[in-house]
């Protein structure tokens, strides 16, 4: 699926964006669902196992900042998240084993608000090597005004970068201590049905959205057959069930690889929105 160019690219810069992946039928089907878990948040007050939702979420505007596990919700985002040309780019990346992890669809509703600060996605799931990534499906077209997905290139080469404050993991990074990397970050735009590809150790962030629509973002986790989750409780049988190319292993490989253990973490929290709300310093407005 990739040419050279694009995978040196991808290792270099830690993120890629490539288009067309999805095609226009498979869009609508996505967004028919989503418009579907959308209305059905209406009948929730407060976020729960399903949605996370705005503190200004109502059944007259609803805000759905995410849906949890959509690939457990309903057979549309699970055949995505196994769509063939996705599986084949990931081969080119991570390949030739590969594991599916998990799933979100977040989104940024109009009016602001669901703002990400700066984090490294390997401060939440660090793994016997760093063979892993995550796909932004685009379910809409997503411009600048959009709050779009933002990477700094060659993050992922650098260190890993403290997600705690006050001893309480709150899964971002103090701005303070990034310096004017920041200023560097790329936006992930593009057409919908393209998609997003960043390293697990590549720093990203996304500011609110001050379009005209919401910016719906499905994303997909995955991971080399041979990472191996090091904080985590396996299943085998579910572990093993995962797996989308490639053979199961009970050998992992592991490089050396700097890692912070994602604990403690703070009581009664519910994603990432609710682990940022402690986080030292800020951004972005919001």
């Amino acid at each position: 699926m990739l040419n050279e160019e694009q995978k040196t690219f991808y290792h270099a810069n830690g993120y890629l964006v490539v288009e067309k992946v999805f095609d226009a039928s498979d869009l609508a089907e996505l967004n028919q669902v989503t418009d579907e878990f959308v209305h059905r948040s209406r009948a929730v007050t407060h976020s729960n196992e399903l949605f996370d939702v705005a503190p200004d979420h109502t059944a007259d505007t609803p805000k759905v900042r995410r849906v949890k596990d959509p690939d457990r919700q309903h057979d549309a985002y699970a055949r995505a998240m196994r769509h063939p040309k996705l599986v084949a780019i990931l081969e080119d990346l991570i390949g030739p084993g590969v594991r599916f992890d998990h799933s979100k669809l977040n989104i940024k509703p109009v009016g602001g608000g669901a703002v990400i600060e700066w984090h490294q996605d390997w401060a939440f799931y660090p793994h016997t090597n760093d063979d892993l990534l995550a796909v932004g499906v685009l379910l809409e077209d997503c411009l600048e005004e959009n709050g779009p997905l933002m990477v700094i290139p060659g993050s992922h080469r650098g260190p890993v970068h403290d997600h705690h404050h006050d001893g309480v993991f709150v899964g971002a990074c103090d701005p303070t201590v990034l310096g004017e990397a920041p200023k560097l970050a790329v936006a992930l735009t593009g057409q919908a049905g393209s998609c997003t590809f960043h390293h697990v150790r590549a720093l990203h962030a996304s500011t609110e959205n001050r379009g005209i629509r919401e910016r719906r973002l499905l994303l997909f986790s995955y991971a080399a057959v041979d990472a191996w989750p090091i904080v985590d409780k396996y299943d085998l049988d579910e572990f093993n069930g995962r797996i989308l190319t490639g053979a199961p292993t009970w050998m992992p490989r592991q490089i050396d690889v700097p890692v912070r253990i994602p604990l403690p973490r703070r009581d009664g929290t519910d994603g990432i929105f609710d682990d940022q709300a402690a986080v030292l310093g800020r951004s972005f407005d919001s």
